[in-house]
């Protein structure tokens, strides 16, 4: 008796220590309720898998044992999960109804019960049931000596059936291994929809059997073949995980272009005055894969039957390839400057009455619904196909807003008022390397939308687009992870879950947690930084990055005219992500000081300033032998500059020169200096003042 009382008052020890606020769940699931007790691991612990699942939970269950065993080092006796009910008395037990289809609308809630001595997944479809793994992996608990899980209660379901992620592989090509660790972390955030962008201007990406020109002439060497795309599939098959080819069409057309210049719509001036003679002056034109960032005029021939031949043809080769239900044909940024130039074109649109461009691509869109639909997908595309005349059943990917003149999410209103269903990705576009927030607080549905419920119900979700101009293999996951984390969560749990200082907290974990997966978002910031350093001492560099950001929105390489698809990307910029590590600590404690200018609250502060002062001295000698920090340094002795003026204000209660700090701050504002700013700079402006 005396030592089943031990026992149960360590358990409620343990659990005492365990509040949901201290729990780093992400996405935040529907409903938690802490119950008192724990569940203690060890070597004996084992997955037991029941009813009439899909086969891809023995891969999921198995993966799920590898990654706790591999947190705890317990060395469990069960290796592999292979068949239905192999252990009946084990401690972990899953139980799934029937096999969960890919795609949208699929049931994938679950309920997960732990109590003392038993963990319970219950689940209508195995989706549902992979979704609880990764829920069960996030409430691990350690301390001094051993692992456990508190005793819960969870019932959880997504909000949107559309959480998705975009990454493109035609501007970088991003190999196999980047998809699939991309899909890994997509699946411990619960998301669902892998969009691939195989096809732009600066790349054709697919292994083209009947039509080898598009890999030899627009691909430098660089693309998937078909089977390296089944395995990608089947791979994120496995994770729940649906694949949404794009290949964009119209515009966007550079690399097609360049292997078949014959359904260009660019004319061929022959040095001819006549109008009459123009008409026949059409000849087949130059086109080459571009090497810069941009909107370019190359653009398909809408009114050469040739142009939906090989459109058919292309449909017909890789739509097989991707079993999901949807095709991006992309669709955006047609500037239209080709057709208007070409008279045939004109002479068409007159003849067809088509008022406009958008009339006319309308026309070119809906010649690719049939040729979907032979193969059971639908016409997807970015927002500029929604027209009067544009099929309903086509779906709409809302991407424009405030930074092309647009009302954030209107579009996406727009296309649910209009009957359309629709999926939202302004606000989630991630290589603007804008901070988690702006992103975090971007809600598909507002509290305050004035849809209907039949206008919400048409609003599948969300998708995070993850643009390539400025990433390579080298730094994407820095850019995709663990802001994405957010956006996931934004997509899966209540509306109601906005707290940012609990998404800070438990970011910090997911962010951590993501190495398991093979994110290299951590590591390979270090393998940039001693390239920067010459391979000497990188703590100088790593503070610094602390504190810097790439510049935002599209700055950093304006108009596309900096960087080429084969510039180094291995500089600071590359190393620096959005929400810098110490940026929303230090903001923190400022706000804490100011409040209260206590000694804790003071100190706070002023750790952060010493470190930058200190930070700036090393800098300076590591430069004596690494050419890349040269750029560094104004920055850098800005802000070692202004730290020294608030440490003598500070802790010596001297007084400031106003204008020398106001010039000071400006000088800490500046964007010139090796394409980052100093992301601390509003809290060194809330000092000051």
């Amino acid at each position: 008796m005396k030592f089943i009382l031990i026992l149960l008052f360590s358990a409620f020890v343990s659990n005492a220590q365990i509040q949901k606020e201290q729990l780093d769940l992400m996405p935040w699931p529907q409903n938690v309720n802490l119950t008192a007790g724990t569940f203690a691991l060890s070597k004996g612990f084992k997955v037991n898998i029941t009813g009439n699942p899909n086969p891809r939970i023995f891969v999921g269950a198995t993966n799920f044992l590898r990654r706790l065993d591999g947190r705890t080092g317990l060395f469990f006796e069960q290796g592999f999960s292979t068949k239905i009910n192999e252990y009946p008395e084990a401690q972990l037990q899953i139980s799934c109804v029937r096999s969960g289809k890919i795609g949208l609308y699929e049931d994938e809630s679950y309920q997960l019960s732990i109590d003392s001595n038993k963990i319970k997944i219950t689940a209508t479809t195995d989706l549902g049931a992979l979704h609880g793994l990764e829920t069960v992996l996030q409430l691990l608990q350690n301390n001094s000596k051993s692992y456990y899980f508190p005793a819960v209660e969870i019932t959880d379901l997504p909000r949107f059936t559309w959480r998705g992620l975009m990454i493109d592989a035609a501007r970088h090509f991003q190999p196999v291994a980047v998809i699939k660790r991309n899909l890994d972390a997509m699946a411990s955030m619960k998301m669902n929809v892998f969009h691939w962008h195989l096809v732009d201007d600066q790349g054709w990406r697919i292994e083209m059997k009947n039509h080898p020109k598009f890999t030899e002439m627009a691909s430098d060497g660089e693309f998937y073949t078909h089977e390296e795309i089944k395995n990608v599939v089947k791979y994120a098959g496995d994770r729940g995980i649906m694949v949404v080819p794009e290949i964009d069409v119209p515009g966007h057309a550079s690399a097609i272009l360049a292997a078949y210049p014959e359904i260009g719509s660019k004319v061929v001036d022959l040095q001819s005055n006549s109008v009459e003679s123009k008409k026949q002056s059409i000849a087949i034109a130059n086109y080459a894969v571009e090497r810069r960032s941009g909107i370019f005029d190359a653009t398909l021939d809408p009114i050469n039957p040739k142009t939906y031949q090989l459109l058919g043809e292309i449909f017909d080769e890789v739509c097989p390839l991707f079993p999901g239900d949807y095709f991006h044909i992309g669709g955006d940024e047609n500037n239209g400057k080709e057709w208007d130039a070409n008279p045939k074109i004109q002479e068409f649109k007159k003849k067809n009455k088509l008022a406009n461009n958008h009339d006319l691509q309308t026309y070119f869109n809906m010649k690719l619904v049939p040729m979907l639909k032979k193969h059971n997908k639908k016409l997807m595309g970015w927002e500029e196909i929604m027209t009067e005349n544009m099929s309903k059943d086509a779906i709409i990917h809302a991407w424009r807003g405030t930074n092309e003149g647009l009302s954030a999410g209107g579009s996406l209103i727009k296309a649910a008022k209009n009957g359309y269903q629709a999926v939202l990705s302004n606000g989630y576009y991630i290589d603007l390397m804008l901070g988690v927030e702006s992103h975090y607080k971007n809600d598909p549905i507002s509290k305050n939308s004035i849809l209907t419920p039949e206008e919400k119900a048409r609003i599948l979700g969300g998708e995070a687009a993850m643009w390539s101009e400025l990433a390579t293999p080298l730094n994407i996951d820095s850019r995709i992870w663990p802001r994405t984390a957010a956006i996931a969560e934004r997509l899966w749990s209540n509306e109601n879950v906005t707290d940012m200082n609990s998404l800070h907290k438990r970011l910090k974990t997911v962010s951590f947690r993501l190495e398991e997966l093979g994110i290299t978002h951590l590591r390979n910031k270090e393998v940039i930084l001693r390239n920067i350093s010459n391979n000497q001492e990188t703590v100088a560099l790593n503070d610094f990055s602390n504190v810097c950001e790439p510049l935002k929105i599209y700055t950093r390489n304006s108009h596309g005219i900096k960087y080429r698809m084969y510039s180094p990307f291995t500089l600071f910029a590359d190393a620096c992500t959005a929400d810098a590590l110490d940026v929303f600590d230090f903001d923190t404690a400022v706000n804490k000081y100011l409040a209260n200018q206590s000694t804790e609250n003071q100190t706070a502060v002023t750790n952060y300033l010493k470190k930058w002062v200190d930070m700036n001295t090393k800098l300076i000698d590591l430069s004596a032998n690494a050419p890349l920090v040269q750029p560094l340094l104004p920055l850098s002795k800005s802000l070692s500059a202004i730290s020294e003026q608030l440490l003598a204000g500070i802790e010596k209660k001297q007084s400031l020169n106003s204008s020398v700090m106001n010039d000071l701050l400006e000088q800490c504002n500046s964007k010139k200096h090796a394409d980052v700013e100093l992301a601390v700079y509003n809290s060194l402006k809330k000092l000051i003042k």
